[in-house]
């Protein structure tokens, strides 16, 4: 058995590709919500048209996991410490598995070590990398990022979380993964910002080049390896986020830049990680020039043109 918390899109998606594999839990809080999902056969909220298994199971009762059982926690960074202060003590002892990006506002903390401060025995761990939820839960081929600390205990999560459409990669660099993942979600805000504001696809490319450089340089600091970075969860997760319309990191950057107004119920993780990175970089000493302007753009504290014209008067250096 398998326990996914939040039924979010990507949650939902996990559950149901999962579910190839065997039974499967899917929590969330709302309780009319959970019954009409379990009655329906769909998330007609958070995914439409795809209809769940017949052993994926929709409830607002919170499971208890046996041990050895695999609890993935499919919530925003930002709830996540809220969600684990209320429920940690039913998760039991087995693995808690983090399907979120990003990292926590005032803190600076990322989701692994969020789960960690709240229960610090047992194992934490994050499951990352390029995937739409649509795609995932339609069973088309995906390639997913699975970083675990433990490397004994990482091979038998691996073999639970493959399923026929989704191939699992395993690694020990739990900090690169999660660094990764964090930063591409400010670099798509911001490549939407340049996509919106109409400066081009060859303005977007450099950003998402020196955009890299810059994930590379502050994850190596905190001892990611770069070849982890240089992978799914690294670049991988960055050009897809950054270049397609299924990203709402993106189409935020891209109302941002046309000066729109964006749907405040849709979580945007790469916002609130703009914001702590920022904050992390005057605390270190780090450079982070191009996080820190997608961190203006969110505060309204730059316009797109002031951003980029602020990017391109840096001092001229090698690559």
């Amino acid at each position: 058995m398998i326990h996914v918390m939040g039924a979010g899109a990507y949650g939902t998606a996990l559950a149901v590709s999962l579910a190839q594999n065997g039974p499967v839990t899917l929590w969330l809080r709302d309780k009319v919500q959970a019954k009409e999902i379990q009655e329906t056969r769909e998330n007609r909220k958070r995914l439409p048209g795809v209809r769940l298994p017949d052993n994926l199971t929709v409830t607002s009762a919170m499971p208890a996991p046996k041990d050895g059982e695999l609890t993935l926690l499919a919530v925003p960074t930002q709830k996540l410490r809220g969600f684990l202060e209320s429920h940690v003590a039913q998760l039991g002892r087995g693995p808690l598995i983090a399907c979120c990006k990003g990292m926590e506002l005032g803190t600076g903390l990322s989701p692994t070590k969020v789960i960690s401060a709240l229960r610090p025995q047992g194992i934490s761990a994050i499951l990352t990398g390029p995937s739409f939820a649509a795609d995932v839960a339609r069973g088309l081929p995906t390639a997913l990022t699975f970083a675990c600390a433990d490397a004994e205990s990482g091979t038998g999560i691996q073999a639970q979380l493959t399923t026929p459409n989704i191939r699992v990669y395993r690694t020990t660099d739990v900090i690169g993964a999660e660094f990764g993942g964090a930063l591409k979600n400010v670099m798509a805000i911001g490549c939407g910002a340049v996509i919106g504001a109409g400066l081009g696809e060859s303005a977007r490319s450099a950003l998402m080049t020196r955009g890299f450089a810059e994930i590379v340089r502050v994850a190596t600091t905190h001892g990611a390896q770069r070849d982890t970075l240089s992978g799914l969860s690294g670049f991988g997760d960055l050009v897809l986020t950054c270049t397609s319309e299924q990203s709402r990191n993106y189409m935020y950057g891209q109302s941002i830049g046309r000066g729109d107004v964006f749907d405040e119920t849709v979580t945007v993780e790469g916002a609130a990680t703009a914001r702590a990175m920022t904050q992390l970089a005057q605390d270190q000493g780090l450079d982070l020039p191009v996080t820190t302007a997608v961190c203006g753009l969110v505060q309204g504290k730059l316009k797109v043109r002031d951003a980029m014209d602020m990017l391109l008067s840096r001092p001229l250096k090698e690559e």
